[in-house]
């Protein structure tokens, strides 16, 4: 039995679990068709617990661990402590009524992760933003919802913020297309403080912030934006996140989360160094 790094939210501690749950088991050679069956359940609700998708019921984790031999209280202990942390609300919960569903795996997949690489197109990624920028955009991509839920969205993403912060907090590899810096969100006066707001945050030591600029013609990612998660804990793997209209995809497949490594990768090589990307944000800055 594994246990998560001290500090890992609820998100990551499902995914852990599940992942010690499929571990155990495949060892027994059980299918997930058993497996669901012996919890009055189905193959498909065995495939999202393992896959950390959906809470767990204690019940259905103590049936489970004596359908895979754990059956000593000492053995099963680890496990029924790791149901508990994993079922518990993260902070963003409470704000549940004004944010999608889609969206909210995503911030407890982000306070938990080692590393964290992004690849902006379009805007700056929301653990850069400056209140008034993010309340710009969310206003934009909102124009039908209350002020007061424009309000709760930028509390959200100002509090999101609060990881960079954290003593073992992620460490922050962005990438930001040079569009994303000349489009005036906002205005003027939002996007230039925008800006000003990149060059102080260019003294963290978590964060490596990179321009890839216009003059370079195609890249390895125009097909666009995308962030990939890394987790302290080794049972967990890599989670690619795309936002799409009206949703997100979250992949953790090898072979997809190797293509958009590579695709990362070049544009860490093409990009401006991190050396020059203060010289670069003050030239845009300058020409608003």
């Amino acid at each position: 039995m594994t246990t998560p790094a001290v500090g890992g939210g609820p998100t990551v501690r499902r995914i852990l679990l599940g992942s010690q749950l499929r571990r155990l088991r495949e060892s027994k050679g059980i299918s997930r068709e058993d497996a669901g069956y012996h919890i009055r359940g189905s193959e498909s609700k065995i495939s999202r617990l393992e896959l950390g998708r959906v809470s767990f019921k204690e019940r259905d984790v103590e049936d489970l661990l004596t359908l895979y031999g754990v059956t000593e209280k000492s053995e099963r202990a680890p496990f029924m402590a790791l149901v508990r942390e994993a079922n518990q609300q993260g902070w963003w919960q409470s704000f549940s009524d004004v944010l999608p569903n889609w969206f909210q795996p995503y911030i407890g997949l982000e306070e938990s992760a080692a590393l964290i690489r992004t690849y902006e197109l379009q805007f700056i990624p929301g653990l850069l933003q400056t209140e008034e920028y993010a309340r710009a955009i969310i206003a934009q991509g909102n124009r039908s919802a209350p002020k007061d839920v424009i309000e709760q969205r930028v509390n959200v993403r100002m509090n999101r913020q609060q990881v960079l912060r954290k003593e073992n907090g992620p460490r922050l590899w962005v990438v930001i297309d040079e569009a994303a810096l000349r489009r005036p969100i906002g205005g003027v006066k939002t996007m230039k403080a925008q800006i000003e707001h990149l060059i102080d945050l260019m003294s963290m030591p978590s964060l490596t912030l990179q321009v890839m600029p216009f003059d370079f013609g195609g890249h390895a990612a125009e097909g666009g934006a995308f962030s990939i998660l890394r987790f302290p804990e080794a049972d967990i793997p890599d989670v690619v996140y795309i936002e799409v209209l009206g949703g997100a995809n979250y992949l953790d497949k090898r072979e997809d989360v190797d293509r958009y490594m590579e695709a990362m990768d070049r544009l860490a090589v093409d990009s401006t160094t991190p050396a020059r990307t203060t010289d670069v944000l003050k030239k845009i800055a300058g020409q608003l």
